[in-house]
C-alpha cells in the first residue's frame, strides 16, 4: 500500500499563488510502500522406505577339536601306579595291570598318546542382507504426485524441470 505525505488542495493554491509572483515551485512527492507476506499451501510432501534384499555368500571359519588315540606297548614292570603327564601336545595316561608273581610288582603294560589337533575349516554360508531407500514425493494441493524434487530431497527450479 502506497501513501503521499503532503495534501494535494494546499499545495495547487501554492503553485497558483507564486505563479502570479512568476515563480514555479514544484512539490516533492514520496511514497511508502508497506510488504506484507502470508502464508500459502503448496502442497505437502511424502516419504517413504522401501527395503531391498540381496543374497550374499559368506566364509565363515569354525573351529573342531580331533583326538586321536595311540596305543604304544610298554610292558614294563614299575614301583607303582603312573601319574598322567603331558608331553607338548601330547597327555600321556598310562595303562596299569596288576600281575601276580612270587612278589607282587607293578608292570607297565601299555600308555595311550592322545594327540590335540585344531582345524579351521570354511565353510559358505548364504544369508539375506537388507537395505533401505527413502524415496521422497512432493504432493500437490490436489493431491497429486510433483516431479520437483530431486532424489536428494531438494526442490528444483523452474529451468531444471523444463
Amino acid at each position: 500500500m502506497s501513501s503521499r505525505k503532503f495534501d494535494e488542495k494546499r499545495s495547487t493554491d501554492r503553485v497558483r499563488t507564486e505563479r502570479d509572483a512568476e515563480r514555479i515551485v514544484v512539490p516533492i512527492v514520496e511514497e511508502e510502500l508497506e510488504i506484507r507476506k502470508r502464508e500459502v499451501d503448496t502442497g505437502t510432501v511424502r516419504v517413504r522406505k522401501v527395503v531391498h534384499e540381496r543374497e550374499q555368500v559368506v566364509d565363515v571359519p569354525l573351529e573342531r577339536e580331533e583326538l586321536s588315540v595311540e596305543r604304544v606297548p610298554v610292558d614294563r614292570f614299575v614301583e607303582g601306579p603312573l601319574e598322567v603327564r603331558t608331553e607338548g601336545d601330547i597327555t600321556i595316561i598310562p595303562v596299569m595291570e596288576e600281575v601276580v608273581v612270587v612278589e607282587r610288582r607293578w608292570k607297565l603294560k601299555e600308555e595311550l598318546r592322545v594327540t590335540r589337533k585344531r582345524r579351521v575349516q570354511s565353510e559358505p554360508h548364504r544369508v539375506t542382507l537388507h537395505s533401505e531407500e527413502a524415496i521422497i514425493e512432493r504432493l500437490g494441493r490436489d493431491g497429486a504426485v510433483s516431479d520437483d524434487l530431486e532424489q536428494d530431497g531438494s526442490v528444483k527450479t523452474r529451468d531444471e524441470r523444463s
